[in-house]
């Protein structure tokens, strides 16, 4: 159902954001990015913390997974590659692409051991604890908790750090796009 919802939320995301940009032209992507992650988190607090973990809540957990999987992914296909498209020139856009897909990825490449360390150290999980056959509720609780801070805190920091492209990318547009005499021989 997350997959699902992805699906369908980066072709939603770019509708809205497209209309938004047009209502809102130099902060109307901003807006819908910042909503996007801010669901991010408040979906990580609902299913991690709110949402009892019993079978008996297996669809209000589908449920919540495809609502998720719908609002956080617009930033890459509705915010980030349009803003960038608008902004940096041709000849520079290859590279900057490359370079905001690493930036990305190698920041969450910390959230799995990020998630270990808390569940162990603030959390108390314990491996040893966990037992197949009876119930490991205190291990699942701590593992939940530490999962769901490394989910929430950095969508909210995500979110801030956006907050800046209202002032910035109002700016960025306003700059003179049209190419060099050197650009344009290399075009």
């Amino acid at each position: 159902m997350f997959t699902t919802g992805q699906a369908i939320g980066s072709l939603v995301g770019g509708i809205v954001a497209d209309k938004m940009s047009r209502i809102f032209p130099n902060s109307g992507r901003v807006m819908c990015a910042q909503f996007s992650v801010f669901m991010g988190a408040i979906f990580s607090i609902i299913l991690l913390r709110i949402i009892p973990q019993s079978t008996s809540s297996y669809y209000i957990y589908l449920v919540i997974l495809f609502l998720m999987g719908l609002t956080i992914t617009w930033c890459g296909p509705a915010i980030n590659s349009p803003i960038l498209a608008e902004i940096v020139p041709p000849t520079h856009r290859t590279m900057i692409y490359a370079f905001d897909r690493a930036l990305e990825v190698s920041f969450s490449s910390f959230g799995a051991p990020l998630v270990g360390i808390m569940s162990e150290k603030v959390f108390g999980f314990d491996a040893k604890g966990i037992d197949n056959i009876k119930d490991s509720g205190r291990e699942a609780e701590a593992l939940s908790k530490g999962i769901m801070w490394m989910m929430a805190v950095p969508f909210v920091l995500c979110g801030l750090c956006y907050t800046p492209l209202h002032y910035l990318f109002r700016k960025d547009r306003k700059i003179d796009r049209t190419p060099s005499s050197r650009e344009a021989e290399i075009i």
